[in-house]
């Protein structure tokens, strides 16, 4: 159900989050992100408390800042949608640094950058302290369907090839004297993304060809997916029951 090697975002070590069994960590995550949209954008303050609890988590973990922030990248589209909202917004006008923007859209964009940034760094932390082909076991513990967590497993397995696939593809147009310079590229790039597809449909059927070979009957073998202690399911508690707290005073306390 997984490769043979630890996958790029794991960052190996052996903290108590680290340990944790997979599907509490799954469990905690789901709960704590629940909070963390249920709680009103008005109240600011719940989301710095949010920010410390993950930054508590991270301590425990040894997982640094810098690699928060690298990873954290990847939201960078929704940072550039929440950034224009409130100059596309309708609603009431204010002023900040002289340019008339809308209120509501000035509050949409804090909603979803604060929500986002929460959720994303929580999945950061899960990724980097649970290796893929745990986590998928957790998955299976959880009763998650059979189906859903084939296609996660064999999404894993065949990323990296994909991505190996593409490299190949860069290098050889790159020894041919290509260049993306300007949009007459364009082109090029297109046909080698369609090239890219065909050699990825080709190679699921004969990956799906060979499985059938092997007595492949629409079900993975039995991993034996370990069962988590009280004890670990106290410990993961711990985050999403004080994110809990935190949402319940957003709500009555204001």
């Amino acid at each position: 159900m997984g490769a043979g090697h630890a996958h790029r975002l794991y960052v190996p070590g052996a903290s108590p989050v680290h340990r944790l069994a997979p599907q509490c960590k799954l469990v905690a995550l789901l709960a704590f992100v629940t909070a963390v949209v249920a709680t009103p954008r008005e109240r600011m303050w719940a989301f710095a408390a949010y920010a410390v609890l993950l930054a508590a988590v991270a301590a425990v973990a040894r997982i640094g800042p810098g690699l928060i922030a690298r990873r954290a990248l990847i939201e960078l589209p929704f940072v550039t949608f929440a950034l224009l909202l409130p100059f596309v917004a309708h609603g009431e006008r204010v002023s900040v640094l002289g340019v008339a923007v809308s209120q509501d859209g000035l509050w949409g964009a804090w909603n979803i950058l604060a929500k986002g940034t929460l959720g994303v760094v929580g999945s950061i932390l899960l990724a980097a302290t649970t290796e893929p082909r745990a986590l998928l076991l957790g998955a299976e513990r959880l009763r998650v369907p059979a189906q859903l967590v084939q296609i996660a497993a064999f999404m894993l397995r065949y990323l990296d090839v994909v991505a190996g696939e593409l490299a190949r593809m860069r290098v050889a147009l790159a020894a041919r004297g290509f260049e993306a310079r300007d949009v007459r590229a364009t082109r090029v790039l297109a046909r080698s993304l369609g090239a890219l597809f065909l050699r990825t449909y080709e190679r699921g059927e004969r990956v799906h060809l060979a499985m059938l070979a092997r007595g492949y009957d629409g079900r993975m073998p039995a991993t034996g997916a370990v069962a988590a202690t009280p004890g670990q399911w106290g410990t993961a508690a711990v985050l999403p029951a004080a994110a809990a707290l935190v949402a319940a005073a957003a709500w009555m306390g204001g």
